[in-house]
């Protein structure tokens, strides 16, 4: 399995509010439409503010961690191949130019280890 994990930010100027309900509806189409065939899981991790350890109530630094997991690389860099099409990445930017602020885009391939906590 290969699991790929992206912190993204809302664009300046929008809600939590109105970035959840705008992914949801929108955004999260997009996925759906060139993750389809290729990913076995598309999820979305919504942050929700809570108290700093100093007890101060901030901004969250990402709004979203997207989950997005292929069975193999094989499938993982044949999705890659399909999202590089020219058309392809000109749809999908232009919707993450109007939901996210771009400058805190990142992707990590990550490798979960578990404790056995029973």
């Amino acid at each position: 399995m290969i699991k790929l994990v992206m912190p993204m930010k809302r664009r300046p100027g929008m809600t939590i509010p109105e970035f959840r309900e705008y992914y949801e509806t929108t955004h999260k189409l997009l996925g759906e439409k060139y993750l389809a065939g290729y990913a076995t899981r598309y999820i979305r991790r919504f942050t929700n503010p809570t108290r700093d350890r100093d007890g101060e109530m901030r901004d969250p630094e990402y709004d979203v961690f997207l989950e997005i997991w292929y069975p193999d690389q094989e499938t993982f860099e044949a999705c890659g191949q399909a999202l590089s099409q020219p058309e392809v990445v000109a749809e999908i930017r232009e919707d993450e130019e109007k939901i996210f602020d771009m400058r805190y885009m990142r992707s990590y391939l990550v490798e979960e280890c578990e404790s056995d906590m029973t």
